[in-house]
């Protein structure tokens, strides 16, 4: 009898076991986390804040958002050193007022890399490591890192720094903080410098002779006109390194 008991009592166990499977079956699947949005560099930077004069470079060249642009669609990924603003205020004063907006353009390209680097694969780069300003003007424009364990240092062949804080290190784009701007040695270099031909006086050929000068008027067009030129300049030399990358 007690047999006949336990033999019930299984077939109840295994019956409920059954019928609850399909409950099972069916309840809802959590849903996948949704995808995030696309990479934005500057608002990386404004959120950490001590930031604002390498984001106002970024937006008045428009580098800003030609990196923005190449990252939604890159394989490779990018690198940013973003100097913070007490890295702008140690610059000899005049520094960037003294270069022209092309200058500026590849100052900025300069702090990019076409790829994708952790803190740990800069250690194991050859040197000299192209820069987005890499090719512009026939220059190398590249930076040498060196360093061990957890610390590594950018050269340029101008100055030298520590690279900090990581902002960013989400693929694809990786984001440094750097307490020094970074020179590079065609724009700040000694031979540059040496190179640039000193402003020369007029002489005068005699007491009645005068030397007379025009200014040239600046139109309100001519605004508008630098940003256009700014904007060839950038897509000109992400598209060179998209064709060679």
């Amino acid at each position: 009898m007690s047999t006949n008991h336990l033999s019930l009592i299984l077939l109840i166990k295994l019956s409920l076991l059954l019928l609850s499977s399909p409950i099972l079956a069916q309840s809802p699947v959590a849903p996948a986390p949704a995808p995030s949005g696309p990479v934005n560099l500057t608002g990386i930077l404004d959120k950490n804040g001590q930031y604002t004069t390498f984001i106002r470079l970024l937006t008045q060249t428009q580098v800003g958002d030609q990196i923005n642009n190449q990252l939604n669609s890159s394989t490779e990924g990018m690198t940013v050193f973003a100097p913070t603003d007490n890295a702008f205020n140690n610059l000899k004063a005049g520094t960037l007022n003294n270069l022209t907006d092309q200058q500026q353009v590849q100052l900025v390209l300069y702090h990019v890399t076409p790829k994708y680097y952790t803190l740990q694969s800069l250690l194991t780069v050859s040197n000299p490591v192209r820069t987005q300003a890499t090719g512009q003007d026939g220059g190398v424009y590249g930076l040498n890192f060196t360093g061990q364990g957890n610390q590594v240092n950018v050269s340029t062949g101008v100055d030298e720094t520590q690279i900090n804080n990581a902002l960013n290190q989400l693929f694809p784009l990786a984001v440094y903080q750097l307490d020094q701007v970074l020179l590079p040695e065609e724009l700040f270099g000694t031979k540059t410098a040496a190179a640039t031909p000193a402003p020369t006086t007029p002489k005068s050929s005699g007491s009645n002779t005068t030397v007379s000068t025009t200014a040239s008027p600046k139109g309100a067009s001519g605004s508008g006109a630098r940003n256009v030129g700014l904007g060839l300049v950038v897509g000109l030399a992400f598209l060179c390194l998209g064709v060679f990358s």
